[in-house]
């Protein structure tokens, strides 16, 4: 009877082990919001994953000043949809995911919405985070939640700069409740 027992012990451990994992998934067109994400990855136990377009933004693309670059013109046209290259695995097994970008034109790339578009997200918690050089999140999470249909989404705030792996685990314990 013990080893059915113990038999029994290991295998609910490891059903609760499957249950409630996290996932970074991040998009960075430069390097800062990986530099987050990773950080946040470790500070969490999550899982990361980088939102990779199909197509690899160039410099001039995201040069923010030439109304024609690619990122302005994908900004201006509420629905575009850059195309993503490779998917997460199993996305069931998520509960909460963070979703990483850096903030353009006020809000979240239009890949985001790809991303989010692409996943049954229904009774998951979408946990944004972003990276900026002057402006918050804003009404970014509204934005967002037609494309994360039956989430729940929060707005998580900024991870700029540096932050040590200690202080990203308090923002995560914070925001994630």
């Amino acid at each position: 009877m013990k080893k059915v027992i113990t038999f029994l012990t290991l295998l609910s451990l490891m059903a609760c082990s499957s249950k409630g994992q996290s996932l970074v998934a991040y998009f960075s067109a430069t390097g800062t919001t990986a530099k987050a994400a990773k950080t946040l990855a470790e500070a969490t136990g999550a899982d990361l994953f980088e939102i990779t377009p199909a197509i690899p933004y160039t410099s001039a693309d995201l040069n923010w000043r030439d109304s024609s670059s690619r990122s302005t013109l994908e900004m201006k046209n509420p629905s575009s949809r850059p195309e993503i290259k490779g998917k997460v695995g199993d996305i069931s097994k998520y509960d909460t995911i963070y979703v990483g970008f850096p903030i353009w034109w006020y809000t979240a790339p239009t890949i985001i919405n790809t991303f989010l578009e692409s996943y049954d997200l229904s009774g998951k918690t979408i946990v944004l985070f972003a990276t900026s050089g002057g402006s918050d999140l804003g009404d970014t999470a509204t934005k967002l939640s037609t494309s994360a249909k039956g989430a729940k989404i929060v707005s998580g705030g900024l991870l700029n700069g540096n932050p040590s792996v200690a202080k990203v685990k308090a923002w995560a314990e914070k925001v994630s409740k």
